[in-house]
């Protein structure tokens, strides 16, 4: 019997895969990659009584190795909070899936551990845009304010982290990332002892300045879109950069497209106010997501045009 652990290498990813293990140990073959790098079931070649368990990538476009390893005997346990599409009735399929705006995967583990390492569920959800729920929880819990604010930008950091075209543009791969987390069990404490933070945490900054001083190439009162140059430190920051816009300007939804590989990459953010219609959106262009935040991979340049005037009429 092998272990496989398959998550998605942002933020959610990453602390819903630290609260499961802390709780239940186990050694497992890792299985990660960039934030958009979701197609990861097809790189598991699982047998009878291998035994996965999936975090924060959507079910809808994993659906044919999912029936592979389902039919060739494994088990899956899986957690995602985005739209999953059809999802199959299997005695080998676990699923803890809830695609409402309020949740993410570390949202929907610690719900399912009772709170057993709720220090990474409030760092995954601050990661994941989700300050309100994450803000709930800790408060709940009685911590300090310089203890929820580390969280917070632990969040930030190790979301940032997970942009890119390939891992060799990321500033750590997310491998090696877990291992480092995987030294402590309070993400604060990796906030103190491990100098990985900082430099991440100094890169996001570095970035996020050079964003800032563009211009939008597209605005209405209700719908900006950012278009970032083709250069590797815009794919690292463009979901900070939405995540940023959306918090500065909650009653607005925002698109930021970033140039990869002779296509773009879109970042689709709903209002705050009213975080819903993300996911109907990228549906329409190829994409997927959530109701409050989307993506659509290897966009088309010469559909740009259709793609803003769509983005303005469906959130005007």
């Amino acid at each position: 019997m092998r272990f496989y652990d398959i998550f998605n290498g942002d933020a959610d990813g990453l602390c819903a895969l630290r609260q499961l293990r802390l709780v239940a140990p186990a050694e497992a073959e890792l299985v990660t990659g960039t934030k958009r790098d979701i197609r990861l079931l097809d790189r598991v070649g699982a047998g009878p009584g291998d035994r996965l368990l999936v975090l924060d990538i959507s079910m809808a476009p994993n659906a044919t190795s999912l029936a592979r390893v389902l039919a060739a005997g494994a088990t899956v346990q899986w957690f995602d909070h985005h739209n999953p599409g059809n999802v199959p009735v299997h005695p080998g399929l676990e699923a803890h899936l809830d695609a409402g705006p309020a949740v993410c995967t570390s949202l929907l583990v610690d719900r399912h551990l009772g709170g057993k390492a709720r220090a990474w569920a409030v760092t995954g959800a601050f990661g994941d845009n989700l300050h309100g729920p994450a803000m709930a929880l800790a408060q709940a819990a009685g911590w300090s304010e310089a203890r929820i604010d580390q969280l917070r930008r632990l969040g930030l950091a190790l979301n940032y982290n997970a942009y890119g075209d390939r891992v060799e543009e990321l500033l750590c791969d997310p491998c090696a990332l877990y291992a480092r987390l995987c030294a402590h069990v309070d993400p604060e404490v990796f906030t103190r002892e491990d100098p990985l933070f900082s430099r991440i945490e100094c890169a996001m900054a570095e970035d996020l300045e050079q964003a800032l001083t563009l211009t939008p190439d597209a605005a209405t009162a209700r719908a900006t879109v950012y278009r970032l140059p083709d250069a590797a430190w815009s794919r690292r920051v463009c979901g900070t950069f939405a995540n940023h816009l959306a918090r500065l300007h909650p009653d607005q939804a925002h698109a930021v497209l970033t140039p990869v590989r002779g296509h773009l990459s879109v970042s689709i953010r709903a209002p705050l106010t009213h975080p819903e219609g993300a996911d109907r959106l990228a549906l329409r262009f190829g994409g997927g997501g959530r109701a409050g935040a989307a993506g659509i991979e290897g966009f088309g340049i010469e559909a740009l045009g259709l793609f803003v005037k769509a983005f303005q009429a469906h959130f005007g």
